[in-house]
């Protein structure tokens, strides 16, 4: 089994579209009473992202259809196939199929810059937030919780200093948890 992985989110190589799937054709063509104008359903090259999709079935790909001549042509995406409404073989053969090809290259290089630009904006916020939590985690580390040299000197003294106390606290603890034995 051949897996294709993606890098970043982005898919291995430019969607285009390989063959015409000859069995979804009418089965009237090339007689007296085939249809002048059918769905032709093509291949994608690969499984068009959701990006693609929607560059596919948007207003620019209408548009770019219309002004090549093919305001009729409805495009249709089911899974791995374009579904090509309103045309034929020959008018696909003779102009549609290029228009097609280039519009798929366009909407494959659109959506990589927008992926690119996203994925070099996660890095962007992900370093700031990097270098923001170093910042607090150095700025956390000078806070000091001694006391001052004034208050220590000026400490009432009864079984000596307070750090001579708490020194002597921290020994008992230690020794009732087993630790002078050790």
């Amino acid at each position: 089994m051949e897996t294709h992985t993606r890098a970043s989110g982005t898919a291995a190589g430019p969607l285009g579209l390989g063959s015409v799937l000859v069995g979804s054709l009418p089965t009237t063509l090339m007689t007296a009473g085939a249809p002048r104008r059918y769905t032709v359903e093509a291949v994608f090259t690969r499984r068009p992202e959701a990006d693609e999709v929607a560059g596919i079935l948007g207003s620019g790909t209408r548009d770019a259809l219309t002004r090549a001549g093919y305001a009729g042509v409805e495009l249709t995406v089911s899974d791995r196939r374009l579904e090509i409404g309103g045309t034929n073989l020959e008018e696909l053969r003779d102009g549609l199929a290029r228009v097609l090809a280039d519009r798929l290259a366009e909407i494959t290089a659109e959506v990589r810059t927008h992926q690119e630009a996203a994925a070099a904006e996660f890095r962007k916020t992900a370093e700031s937030e990097h270098d923001r939590a170093a910042a607090v985690a150095a700025l956390a580390q000078e806070v000091s919780f001694r006391t001052s040299p004034d208050h220590a000197a000026s400490a009432p003294s009864s079984n000596g200093s307070l750090g001579e106390r708490d020194e002597s606290a921290r020994i008992n603890v230690w020794t009732d948890e087993g630790g002078h034995g050790r």
